[in-house]
C-alpha cells in the first residue's frame, strides 16, 4: 500500500549536452554579469527555475577528450587511461595514439542501459567513432574522419538522415573553425547546428527510446572563434564591433530549438542540461618548450633561431642531455626523461620526484608578460586520479590557471605570444561547466547546489531511470 505514495521515477531521461557552456552565461542575467543571458533564454530558464542547478566541475584536464567520456562512464581520466586527444602510446619519444572510441574500455551509460534492455539514442557525443553497436541508435561525433564512412548505428540510419536533410551532407563538425573569415565560420556553425537539430527532432519523434543524449559542438566552436568579439574582459575586445551579438544570437537560437524539443516530451521524461567545461578569455600563449630550453631542461642538437614556427616534432632533440619536454594545447603536458623508463633517460629514477617537484615549483612561479604572477597550476596525475593507467604526463599544467594556452612550437620571438600557433582562437576552457536537472513531476524551485562533479552525471542518470549504480563509478547521485 505504501508504494502508492512513493514518487514515481521518470521512465525516460533526456540529456542536452552544450559543449563549452559556462555557468555565467546560463545562470546569470545581464544585470548580474556582462555575459549573463539567462533572461534571454526562456526555455533554459524554465528548466533552471524549476530544477536543480549549479557549476559542474570538469575533469582534469578540462578538455572535450576526456571530459565527455568521464561524464558518461563516471570514471576519471586516470582510470580511462587517456589525458587528451593525443596520448603517449608508450615511453618512447614519438609514438602517440588518438583517443577514439577504441581507447575506451569502461562502459558508458548507454552500454549499461543496453545490458538492462533499455533503448538509447546517442547523437554527437565525442569518442563514439569508430561505431560500436548498442540497443538503439547512434550518430557519431566530430572525431569522425568522414561521413563517407559508417557514422551511424545501425548503418541504415544514415539513409534516413539523408532523407531528413533532403540529401544535404550531415556535418559532424565545422571543417575549419580557426579562421579569420568570421562570416564563413558563422555560416558553417549555423548550418551544422540546424542539421543536427533536424536529425535530433526526427529521432525523438520516430524512434523508441528510454535514454536520449545529444551534444552540440557548435557552441564550443563559436566560443573559440568569436569570444573576443563578445567578452568585454577579453584583451582584444573592441566595443561596437560587427560580431558583438554573434554568440548571444547563437545562444538564443539554441534556446528556441531546446524549447521545441521540450514540447515533444511526455510527462515521464527528466531533462539534464550539462557541459563538459566552461569558457574564458584567452590572454595569450606561453612557449613551453622554448622556456624549458632556456632553463637548460630541453636541449636541441640543431641551432636556433628558426625561420617561422617549427613544431616540436620537427626539431632534433638531444635526448641524452634533456630532462623534460612539453606539449602544446589548452593545457601543457610536461614529460620527464627518466633513466630506465625512457630510451635515453637522463634523470636517475631515485631523483624523479625531486626533479618533478623542482619543475612544478618553477612553473608555478612563472610571471606573465608584465612580470606579475601568472598563477599557473601544475598537477601530478596520481594526486588527482583514483588510479593512473597507460602513460600520463608527469605534470599537467594550467598556465595562468587556463588564461594562457601552451605553445609547443619553437621560433617565436618571445616566450609570450598573442597569436595562436594553430590558428585564431579567442577562448580557453574553464574548469566549471553547467549542470541542470529538471523533473516533470517535481518542482525543485531553482535549487542552487555546489560541489557537483562531472562524474556525478552518469550515476544520476541511472538513478533517475531506477537502475543500480555500478560500484566502481566514482560519481555520486545528485541529491533531489
Amino acid at each position: 500500500m505504501l508504494n502508492l505514495f512513493r514518487r514515481k521515477k521518470p521512465r525516460r531521461v533526456l540529456v542536452i549536452g552544450l559543449d563549452c557552456a559556462p555557468p555565467a552565461v546560463l545562470f546569470k542575467t545581464g544585470q548580474e554579469h556582462p555575459l549573463g543571458l539567462k533572461d534571454q533564454l526562456p526555455n533554459l530558464s524554465h528548466l533552471i527555475d524549476e530544477g536543480i542547478y549549479g557549476p559542474l566541475s570538469s575533469s582534469i584536464p578540462c578538455i572535450t577528450v576526456p571530459a565527455w567520456t568521464s561524464m558518461f562512464t563516471g570514471k576519471d581520466p586516470g582510470v580511462l587511461g587517456f589525458y587528451g586527444f593525443r596520448n603517449r602510446a608508450d615511453y618512447s619519444y614519438d609514438k602517440m595514439f588518438i583517443a577514439t572510441a577504441n581507447a575506451i574500455h569502461e562502459k558508458r551509460v548507454w552500454e549499461i542501459l543496453t545490458e538492462a534492455d533499455k533503448t538509447s539514442v546517442v547523437v554527437g557525443v565525442p569518442q563514439t567513432y569508430p561505431i560500436k553497436p548498442l540497443k538503439g541508435y547512434l550518430v557519431s561525433s566530430f572525431l569522425t574522419p568522414s561521413t563517407d564512412r559508417q557514422y551511424t548505428f545501425p548503418h541504415e540510419l544514415r539513409y534516413e538522415i539523408d532523407r531528413v536533410l533532403d540529401g544535404q551532407p550531415y556535418d559532424v563538425d565545422v571543417p575549419q573553425f580557426r579562421t579569420e573569415d568570421k562570416d564563413h565560420l558563422l555560416k558553417q556553425i549555423w548550418e551544422m547546428t540546424e542539421k543536427r537539430f533536424a536529425v535530433i527532432k526526427y529521432l525523438l519523434r520516430e524512434k523508441p527510446w528510454d535514454f536520449f543524449v545529444f551534444v552540440e559542438i557548435g557552441l564550443d566552436r563559436i566560443h573559440h572563434g568569436m569570444w573576443k568579439f563578445w567578452d568585454p574582459a577579453h584583451p582584444k575586445h573592441e566595443p561596437g564591433n560587427p560580431y558583438q551579438n554573434a554568440i548571444p544570437d547563437y545562444y538564443r537560437y539554441l534556446d528556441r530549438e531546446i524549447g521545441e524539443i521540450l514540447g515533444m516530451l511526455d510527462d515521464d521524461t527528466a531533462v539534464l542540461v550539462v557541459s563538459d567545461h566552461g569558457a574564458k578569455a584567452m590572454e595569450g600563449g606561453f612557449a613551453i618548450n622554448e622556456w624549458l630550453r632556456k632553463e637548460g631542461l630541453l636541449v636541441l642538437k640543431d641551432d636556433l633561431p628558426y625561420e617561422g614556427l617549427v613544431p616540436f616534432e620537427k626539431v632534433e632533440v638531444d635526448w641524452e642531455k634533456t630532462t623534460a619536454w612539453g606539449a602544446g594545447g589548452y593545457y601543457a603536458r610536461i614529460f620527464l626523461n627518466v633513466e630506465g623508463r625512457e630510451p635515453l633517460g637522463k634523470i636517475p629514477a631515485r631523483d624523479y620526484e625531486k626533479v618533478r617537484d623542482q619543475i612544478k615549483e618553477m612553473i608555478e612561479a612563472l610571471p606573465d608578460h608584465e612580470g606579475k604572477p601568472m598563477g599557473s597550476v601544475a598537477f601530478k596525475p596520481e594526486e588527482v586520479y583514483r588510479e593512473v593507467r597507460n602513460v600520463p604526463p608527469d605534470l599537467m599544467v594550467y598556465l595562468g590557471n587556463l588564461r594562457w594556452r601552451s605553445v609547443g612550437s619553437f621560433g617565436l620571438p618571445d616566450l609570450y605570444t598573442f597569436e595562436n600557433d594553430t590558428g585564431p582562437d579567442d577562448a580557453n576552457h574553464d574548469q566549471d561547466g553547467v549542470f541542470v536537472l529538471w523533473e516533470p513531476r517535481k518542482d525543485h524551485g531553482g535549487r542552487y547546489v555546489e560541489g557537483l562533479q562531472l562524474m556525478d552525471v552518469a550515476s544520476t542518470v541511472l538513478d533517475l531511470m531506477g537502475l543500480p549504480i555500478p560500484p566502481d563509478m566514482q560519481g555520486r547521485v545528485v541529491p533531489r
